[in-house]
């Protein structure tokens, strides 16, 4: 069915977005209605955010046109976009805990008369909009950081309307919500969208989409693959589709012919994991020279998973074993011969300013020093020698980490693992931020550890990278592991309808 003029709000057309090196968006198509609920579908890197931030004012699109309510739209800024009456709720609520609940709804358009803050008036007006949300009883004046997670949502949405907002963005509002709560926000959503307001909802839960949405747009690689499709009718099937095929390409080591590493003792053994609000009941095992990969999305526990059996969080419950010794500190995991690369690795794995042998050396540091004294050449040595296995790029080891790629930099971290003979290596998004040669570099640099006996478990959003990577897979969701399966055994279909709560696993024919 055509849009009449009337009933579209915002429009996109052949939208593109460059970053250096990355074509974010490229040529994205989006029409939405006033009053609906349209529903942005597409896995990790399709250019859900980057699009959500050109509609916000954060970034500037480089291509094509956006109309806003009939207008040519470019907001210089995200206040611009919020004057222009699209405000965005993003998944990591930008609230501020120590201002109280009206603060946060009027941040930025303050209630003053002759440069005096008006803090009746302000608590009067959110009091009015609480209540039209259906929530009175928050006190305006309590501070934000006392409220719960779906208080806190509230407060973002209080502030949405405080702008009159006729347009609100939600990137995964459920994603921190118990069910009752998500109830709630539905409900919430359908009194706005009665009033006129439109909402684009983004999520990986296809039962939320069913739920709650009007029409379906799919993103895949910064392309629009599917627009205004039905959000009831779309079988679950046709959306994974959609959201599955890549124009990257992912160039793997071929695995060994007859070549089984999946046999023998365990080298990790996990067992009944849990932490509380994070994941629960984990166990898991990882042989030597074994690569294990857990498929799941942002938010289902697999990152704090990895961190807690480097022994970086606490585990409420359960055992973590590395070659039959017990782990419950970063400090024994590295003794015992476990190693991690994060996924933020420029803020946890390295030290931007120094050179490159220093941060290849952090973990063996106390090899280099002898009556007090560091013995730089030896460490230069050690850390040239590992460049040349890894083929850094430029092998100079003196220069300083910050000037390198992000994929050279990626394997100075890896670096310094096998510098300390390392007997497991934990990586969380290992090729994040990293070109597409880089990958087929570093996917080479993990299959030869592998190869030399190392174990490997790795998290990535890329399901492509998890399937031709891994021996084994392993499913999470919601902060369980789900479902386990030789990797020649799974497609990416399968893999996405699993941590996207779908169906094709679960006895529903849709």
């Amino acid at each position: 069915m055509t849009s009449s003029p009337a009933d579209v709000v915002l429009k996109l057309e052949g939208v593109v977005k460059t970053f250096p090196g990355v074509r974010a968006l490229d040529g994205v198509e989006l029409e939405v209605r006033e009053g609906e609920v349209h529903c942005l579908l597409g896995q990790n890197g399709a250019g859900k955010s980057t699009l959500i931030k050109v509609l916000a004012g954060v970034h500037h699109a480089d291509e094509g046109s956006i109309s806003w309510q009939g207008q040519p739209f470019a907001p210089a800024s995200p206040q611009a976009a919020m004057r222009a009456g699209i405000a965005t709720i993003y998944q990591e609520l930008d609230l501020v805990d120590d201002l109280s609940v009206a603060e946060n709804a009027f941040l930025g358009h303050e209630q003053s008369r002759a440069g005096f803050l008006r803090r009746r008036t302000t608590s009067a007006r959110t009091r009015e909009i609480l209540a039209r949300l259906g929530h009175a009883q928050i006190p305006p004046r309590r501070l934000v950081r006392s409220l719960p997670a779906a208080g806190k949502q509230i407060v973002s949405m209080a502030r949405a309307l405080s702008h009159d907002a006729r347009l609100i963005v939600m990137d995964e509002p459920s994603a921190v919500l118990a069910h009752d709560e998500v109830e709630n926000l539905f409900r919430i959503i359908r009194e706005l969208t009665a009033q006129g307001i439109a909402v684009i909802y983004i999520s990986h839960r296809l039962e939320e989409i069913r739920d709650i949405g009007d029409r379906v747009t799919v993103l895949k690689d910064g392309r629009t693959t599917a627009a205004n499709l039905p959000a009831r009718d779309t079988p679950t099937r046709d959306l994974v589709s959609r959201m599955t095929g890549r124009t990257i390409e992912y160039v793997f080591p071929p695995r060994t012919p007859g070549d089984d590493r999946t046999g023998g003792e365990p080298l990790l053994e996990v067992e009944g994991l849990t932490r509380e609000g994070e994941f629960a009941d984990a166990s898991l095992a990882v042989r030597a020279g074994e690569i294990v990969g857990i498929a799941g999305l942002v938010g289902s526990g697999r990152s704090e998973l990895l961190e807690t059996i480097f022994g970086a969080r606490k585990a409420d419950a359960g055992t973590v074993k590395l070659g039959g010794r017990t782990i419950r500190s970063i400090g024994a995991a590295v003794r015992h011969g476990m190693g991690m690369a994060p996924e933020e690795r420029k803020s946890q794995a390295l030290l931007l300013d120094e050179a490159i042998y220093r941060n290849m050396t952090l973990s063996s540091f106390s090899g280099y020093a002898r009556s007090g004294f560091t013995d730089t050449s030896k460490e230069r040595a050690a850390a040239a020698k590992t460049a040349d296995q890894l083929e850094l790029r430029p092998r100079d080891v003196t220069r300083p980490v910050r000037t390198l790629s992000g994929g050279n930099q990626q394997k100075v971290v890896v670096g310094r693992w096998l510098l300390g003979g390392t007997k497991l290596l934990l990586l969380d998004e290992p090729t994040r931020g990293v070109d597409v040669g880089a990958r087929a570099e570093l996917y080479q640099v993990i299959h030869d550890l592998a190869a030399g006996g190392v174990g490997v478990l790795l998290v990535s959003s890329e399901v492509p990278e998890v399937l031709g990577l891994a021996d084994r897979v392993l499913v999470m969701r919601e902060g369980h592991l789900i479902h386990e399966a030789p990797a020649d055994e799974i497609d990416e279909a399968t893999v996405l309808d699993l941590v996207m709560a779908g169906s094709l696993l679960e006895g529903d024919p849709a």
